[in-house]
């Protein structure tokens, strides 16, 4: 009888392995893959000559061991903070698929182009810091639609306008943009 239980026990014991191999990312509580690919996504629009990103690995697991970038207890990026780290490049819309994110501090770059309307999906910001980079266009309204967000700062960016009447969150002054 004990010579049945053998190759039951054996299976069984191969079954736990495929399943926890399979399963590992949920039992360690690791984000989803989409955030580690948002970030990742970010990084290859920079250009990082004091390689403060070097830290942005692929291979590992989980974003939440790279440097500038913190997590909560269930492993989700709640802050992204870069503040003068000599950065250029753009924005990318991938940094909209970060749910828990609450603060995206970029300021004091070389960050150029638009902002982009999926910073909108951010509902858990609580402060944008995008000021004294090099960013144009139009603030994306869906940005003033954040309900957590209480600090906004564009501050100090080329040729920004409004495309909606800004709150007391927001920091920069610029103009109604020009209808066309």
């Amino acid at each position: 009888m004990a010579m049945e239980m053998v190759p039951t026990c054996l299976m069984l014991f191969t079954l736990v392995v495929v399943l926890s191999i399979n399963f590992v990312p949920s039992v360690y509580g690791a984000p989803p893959l989409s955030e580690a690919k948002a970030l990742l996504a970010f990084k290859n629009r920079l250009t990082d000559p004091q390689k403060v990103l070097q830290s942005w690995d692929a291979t590992l697991i989980t974003p939440c061991t790279w440097l500038h970038v913190r997590c909560n207890q269930d492993n989700k990026v709640t802050a992204v903070d870069l503040v003068g780290s000599n950065l250029s490049g753009n924005l990318v819309p991938e940094l909209g698929l970060l749910p828990a994110l609450q603060y995206l501090r970029l300021g004091r770059n070389n960050i150029a182009g638009t902002i982009p309307a999926e910073l909108g999906n951010l509902k858990s910001l609580g402060v944008l810091d995008l000021s004294n980079n090099k960013l144009t266009g139009k603030v994306p309204s869906q940005i003033a639609s954040i309900p957590r967000l209480r600090l906004a700062d564009i501050s100090n960016n080329n040729n920004l306008c409004w495309n909606f009447w800004p709150t007391p969150v927001f920091k920069g002054s610029y103009g109604l943009c020009q209808k066309k």
